[in-house]
């Protein structure tokens, strides 16, 4: 196995990536890159070669993500701050949105969720997307699509 600094290197920037398309946040993207890191390190042993080290660090940079989410949904919200210039109405409407669109792609089935959550959370190319799932450019460049389509169609495919 190569050096660890070395597979950092080439690796780090597409798990940050990826991370910070599932969680929106630069700061906590690089903790999570950084435990992400630190969990591939007390577990190489286990990696057997038989995905891509990329997609191994993905994987464990997911799981690390939905830790992370299990945490905070146990966590009591903090308090609204006052005096805010926005109504709690439209900020309740606006979030409302926001969550149910997001309910909606995490209902779409694999590998759709998938490449729509890096493509529009994470800014990835289509070919960094491929690269991320051990796929090629084009079929991150279908897979897209056809989430997309999924969600336009209230998440089922479109029949012709």
């Amino acid at each position: 196995m190569d050096d660890m600094s070395e597979i950092y290197r080439q690796h780090a920037q597409t798990v940050y990536k990826f991370l910070l398309s599932q969680c929106r946040d630069a700061d906590l993207a690089e903790e999570l890159t950084q435990e992400t890191f630190y969990q591939a390190v007390r577990s190489i042993a286990r990696f057997d070669g038989t995905c891509k080290l990329s997609v191994w660090l993905c994987q464990i940079a997911k799981h690390l993500w939905y830790q992370h989410l299990r945490r905070r949904q146990h966590e009591a919200p903090a308090p609204e701050e006052e005096g805010a210039s926005v109504s709690a109405e439209e900020t309740l409407l606006s979030r409302e949105g926001h969550l149910a669109l997001l309910r909606q792609v995490h209902d779409l089935p694999e590998p759709y969720r998938e490449a729509v959550y890096l493509r529009v959370f994470g800014n990835l190319t289509f070919r960094e997307i491929g690269a991320v799932l051990g796929r090629t450019e084009t079929w991150a460049r279908v897979t897209f699509y056809r989430g997309k389509e999924r969600l336009r169609n209230g998440g089922t495919p479109n029949e012709k």
